[in-house]
C-alpha cells in the first residue's frame, strides 16, 4: 500500500503518441514519441502486442507517468511510462473518452 501522500506524487498526464517505430531484435517492445504538449519523450514500451502496425499508434491519446526515473532499455533511454491494464497476454492502454490538449493532468 501506498500513502495519498505517495500517490499525489505521481505525475499522470494525457499525452498523445506523435510516432511509434518497432525496436530490432526485440519482439515486444515499441519506441513511442509522446507528445506532452509542452514537450516531447521518448518512451520504450512493451505494447507491441497491442497493434498490428505501430503506425495505428499515432494520433492516440494515452495516460502517462511524466516523473518516472529514466532508465535505459535496449539502448534507448525510456523517459516515462505509458499505463496500461494487463488480463493475461491481452493488453489495452489506458485512454481518455474525449480528446484534450497533450500535457492535461490526470487526477
Amino acid at each position: 500500500m501506498i500513502s495519498f501522500s505517495e500517490f499525489k506524487e505521481m505525475d499522470l498526464r494525457v499525452g498523445t503518441i506523435t510516432e511509434a517505430l518497432v525496436i530490432k531484435d526485440a519482439d515486444k517492445l515499441l519506441l513511442l514519441t509522446v507528445s506532452l504538449g509542452d514537450e516531447d519523450r521518448q518512451v520504450v514500451s512493451g505494447i507491441r502486442s497491442v497493434v498490428d502496425d505501430p503506425a495505428e499508434l499515432v494520433d492516440t491519446q494515452v495516460i502517462f507517468l511524466a516523473n518516472l526515473e529514466p532508465k535505459e532499455i535496449f539502448g534507448y533511454e525510456s523517459q516515462g511510462m505509458i499505463i496500461a491494464a494487463r488480463d493475461g497476454e491481452d493488453i489495452s492502454l489506458t485512454t481518455v473518452v474525449d480528446e484534450v490538449a497533450p500535457g492535461s493532468q490526470v487526477s
